[in-house]
């Protein structure tokens, strides 16, 4: 019935804040801009196939035992070198698994987001 993941969307407080730490510290690049209205916001970042969504919307609210994403690094090294420098605090620091890199941060409003990086087979 299903064939991909259409996309991951994390509910946020501060748009203005939560754009800092995904196009800054995680160097995302926004891909769609919805446009605001007074009281919410949506962007879409496209990330391979995938699609990465951050919304502000009264109704919704950022939870850290909500939905997680995985974002593939190309470095892991170079990704947690710059999330430590935009002062970025990891719930898990970077950790290496017998089939992966992986690191869990949090974003401002503490939706976790997991930084991974595959190991050659």
């Amino acid at each position: 019935m299903f064939n991909e993941i259409a996309f991951t969307v994390y509910a946020v407080t501060d748009m203005k804040k939560s754009r800092a730490f995904y196009e800054g510290a995680l160097g995302l690049t926004p891909s769609t801009e919805f446009p605001a209205t007074e009281e919410s916001a949506w962007i879409e970042y496209s990330i391979g196939s995938g699609t990465l969504s951050i919304g502000c919307s009264p109704d919704w609210k950022p939870s850290e035992d909500g939905a997680v994403v995985a974002l593939e690094a190309n470095d892991f090294e170079a990704v947690v070198k710059v999330l430590k420098e935009h002062n970025v605090s990891f719930k898990l620091e970077p950790q290496d698994f017998p089939t992966c890199h992986m690191a869990v941060i949090n974003d401002p409003d503490n939706n976790r987001v997991l930084i991974h990086k595959r190991k050659a087979r």
